[in-house]
């Protein structure tokens, strides 16, 4: 199995991403010793770091190619990029850096580009959905550019959908009540997407044009009817792994909803405490 994998090319590590990831990193702990002026051991700063370095793992290490040889592996590092590191970068960005940034113009000219919560999230479920059908995906393989830039933006409204639970200051994220409908709300406008692998999985099942593309200057012998071979053996590249990438979807953005409403309630239990203690201690 392996020694066909190798076969799609050399195995590589996106230095210039890395490079670029470093830079923010490198910022990031800069402005948080300067500006927050907190230790690196906090662990705001280790969930960002980890999250910048988990987006690397799944999007520039060899990793993100093997993900293209079956749809549960794909499902699985799409989920990964858009329902888990987001949550995780902003729940990593503290208060006193986010307030810092948030008045400075460059940042209000950003924001007033960034579409309302609600929006981002059905226009997100929306290209997420079409970005799936195989069609669509027939179409933006053929061109890297723009596979990378339906990719990008795709991962830009993924912070707009997460906003509202995840914001850096736990002052403005919704109430409890409210991130539980939010959390049902997006579950349900993320439902088609889920459903258009199961369907595939229950009926004919659909090719990968992803693999297609990973395997077209192989030479190698074609399935009746439904392409080139699968690299990887059974169940993968079948039926079940296309009722596994809806499950793993579904599962995946229900497990980052559960980080993501856990670790903001810690952390706003946390802001919360230390505002009264240093109020009860002020003269």
């Amino acid at each position: 199995m392996f020694d066909k994998i190798l076969l799609l090319g050399p195995i590589t590590w996106h230095i210039p991403f890395l490079t670029g990831l470093l830079c923010i990193a490198g910022v990031y702990v800069f402005f948080v010793k300067r500006v927050a002026k907190i230790n690196l051991t906090h662990p705001q700063v280790l969930l960002f770091l980890f999250g910048i370095g988990l987006l690397y793992v799944i999007t520039g290490s060899p990793l993100a190619k093997f993900s293209h040889l079956s749809s549960s592996l794909h499902m699985t590092q799409m989920s990964i990029l858009y329902f888990i590191v987001p949550p995780v970068i902003l729940l990593g960005i503290p208060k006193h850096l986010f307030e810092f940034l948030w008045k400075t113009p460059w940042m209000k000219k950003i924001c007033k580009l960034l579409l309302p919560s609600m929006i981002a999230l059905i226009t997100f479920a929306i290209l997420f959905f079409m970005y799936h059908l195989p069609i669509v995906l027939t179409v933006l393989t053929k061109s890297n550019s723009l596979h990378n830039g339906y990719l990008s933006f795709l991962f830009v409204l993924s912070f707009g959908m997460w906003w509202p639970i995840a914001i850096p200051d736990p002052k403005q994220r919704l109430s409890n009540k409210q991130k539980k409908r939010y959390a049902l709300m997006s579950g349900l406008i993320l439902m088609p997407a889920c459903v258009l692998f199961i369907l595939n999985a229950l009926f004919d099942g659909a090719n990968n044009p992803l693999l297609a593309q990973a395997t077209s200057n192989l030479c190698l012998p074609l399935q009746s009817g439904s392409g080139p071979v699968s690299l990887l053996p059974p169940p993968f590249n079948t039926k079940l792994d296309q009722l596994a990438a809806g499950i793993f979807m579904m599962g995946l953005h229900k497990i980052g909803l559960m980080i993501t409403v856990k670790l903001g309630g810690k952390e706003a239990n946390s802001h919360f405490a230390g505002a009264y203690l240093h109020k009860q201690i002020s003269p």
